[in-house]
């Protein structure tokens, strides 16, 4: 059976501090990866801690993120430990002290040791599921990837085995101690959102190629079933 969190958390994964904020179900930590493609990955190179970010993608039980062959992440990261996160903030909480300020957001942190695809033909198979992901239908409408750029991609793969998720999720006043409620100074939330501007074609476009309605319609984060 492929690997899958438990209910109960690993050493790495539990929330020790504010543990009420913790979340190990699949479901929460599935829905923080498929609405935030941007994750960093933290790795151990010459015996320093380094944190790279990337696109991460998710299948089934396992994410994957890529790179450049001769990324030296990369290489430092095949069969080695790494750690990746994945934040989406919502919202500044504004307290009426400074101690109570926040942070509204969603997090997920993924221990494990990564595993690089080294098969040309699970190379391909893997970056067309990342298009099918982020951008469905475009990966059949591109000039077929080649063999030369797939040995230049490297691809590593991480199972979503010890994994926990984070919320943060303070109501309006919500993070303000009783003895502040009735001092007089602003208090609430400054919501955040991710917002996808016009769409900039290339101007070299040929006559009558026009912009696909799946990318008109697309949304940062948004993942089509």
């Amino acid at each position: 059976m492929p690997p899958r969190p438990t209910a109960a958390p690993s050493p790495r994964t539990r929330l020790r501090r504010v543990p009420e904020k913790a979340a190990y179900d699949r479901a929460t930590i599935e829905a923080i990866l498929d609405a935030m493609p941007v994750a960093h990955v933290g790795y151990v190179m010459d015996g320093a801690p380094v944190v790279i970010p990337t696109l991460q993608w998710r299948e089934g039980d396992h994410i994957y993120w890529h790179g450049s062959s001769a990324s030296r992440s990369l290489k430092a990261g095949k069969g080695a430990q790494v750690c990746v996160t994945v934040t989406l903030v919502d919202a500044m909480v504004m307290a009426r002290s400074g101690f109570e300020h926040s942070v509204n957001h969603r997090s997920v942190m993924i221990f494990g040791e990564a595993r690089a695809i080294t098969d040309l033909s699970e190379k391909r198979r893997h970056l067309q599921a990342m298009f099918d992901r982020m951008f469905p239908g475009r990966w059949e409408t591109l000039r077929p990837i080649t063999d030369k750029e797939l040995t230049a991609t490297g691809i590593l793969s991480l199972p979503i085995s010890e994994a926990s998720a984070k919320i943060g999720a303070h109501a309006p006043g919500g993070s303000d101690a009783e003895e502040d409620r009735s001092f007089p100074v602003w208090s609430g939330l400054l919501p955040i959102s991710l917002a996808t501007g016009a769409p900039i074609p290339a101007p070299d476009l040929p006559a009558g190629v026009t912009l696909p309605e799946g990318l008109r319609r697309w949304r940062f984060g948004e993942i089509a079933e």
